[in-house]
């Protein structure tokens, strides 16, 4: 059965600083700061709500930190798009680590809040101290880039939340596992309603623009990034993932020796997080490396 999500969550914000000015950036606060601390980072085109499932799980012993990455959620839109790139969401991300002031903290990154985490857990004095990755590695073809490419940032305003709810379900296909209840609470969480009536994503559009000009020719390296990571890893794989070869996976194990690789069955790109048996391998796989 679905386990009902209630909001045992704090909302609080943060002010990052860009190139025109200040942005407040969105975040959710779950359990007791006394805790070990987890900071929880959603994908491209997703916000702070995706995580609210394994939140709920994990907040009675933890202490989980879920930003909304800046133009997405509840989080402030930028005045020019074309900051939208990894630099202002590193500097984002550590004004969020700033404001909770722990020394040392845990980070789940899904997708694009991977390679925010891969980025900061590889340089000197770095905070993380686990780092786990949920379907993204430190190689990216330019075809799955491509892809997503297609529809960020595109999508119109819909009559009803279940013509939205339809269209998420046709972007994210791999998506796993996603009850129709999850489908439900994505659609209402990821929107919000204009003053005509009609629903839209909560994604400032500039960000698709942003994101297809930072495409080029080539396939993303980050191995450099890669190799200097010295902290425990866990790698979430969805089995059926398009985004996230298993060929990435399995060189990432080969040569880091502090990564776990685990393959999620029926997952593609990305495991959501939305059972207890995903969360159960992040679970077990801390209490092996405190």
């Amino acid at each position: 059965m679905q386990k009902k999500i209630t909001p045992p969550y704090t909302q609080r914000h943060v002010l990052g600083l860009n190139f025109n000015g200040f942005h407040r950036i969105n975040y959710l606060e779950w359990g007791n700061p006394k805790n070990d601390t987890m900071v929880c980072v959603h994908g491209v085109t997703r916000n702070a709500h995706d995580f609210d499932f394994f939140a709920q799980t994990m907040h009675e012993n933890h202490h989980l930190i879920c930003p909304d990455v800046v133009g997405r959620g509840e989080s402030d839109h930028l005045i020019n798009g074309q900051g939208y790139d990894y630099l202002q969401y590193n500097a984002d991300m550590n004004a969020v680590l700033a404001r909770i002031d722990k020394p040392k903290v845990d980070w789940l990154g899904t997708s694009m809040g991977g390679i925010i985490g891969m980025v900061l857990a590889s340089l000197p004095q770095t905070p993380i101290k686990r780092l786990i990755l949920n379907d993204i590695g430190p190689e990216i073809t330019r075809d799955s880039l491509t892809t997503i490419g297609e529809y960020i940032g595109r999508a119109p305003d819909f009559r009803s939340r279940a013509k939205l709810k339809e269209y998420i379900r046709n972007i994210y296909t791999e998506f796993h596992p996603m009850s129709e209840d999850d489908w439900d609470a994505m659609a209402e969480t990821s929107t919000v309603r204009t003053k005509t009536g009609k629903y839209k994503l909560r994604l400032d559009p500039a960000i698709g623009d942003a994101f297809r000009e930072s495409i080029s020719l080539f396939d993303i390296d980050m191995w450099d990034t890669w190799q200097a990571i010295h902290c425990p890893i866990l790698i979430l794989r969805g089995k059926e993932s398009s985004f996230f070869s298993k060929e990435v996976a399995d060189k990432m194990v080969a040569t880091n020796p502090d990564a776990t690789l685990v393959e999620l069955e029926g997952a593609g790109h990305t495991p959501t997080l939305r059972n207890d048996a995903q969360v159960n391998v992040i679970r077990d796989w801390l209490v092996k490396n405190p």
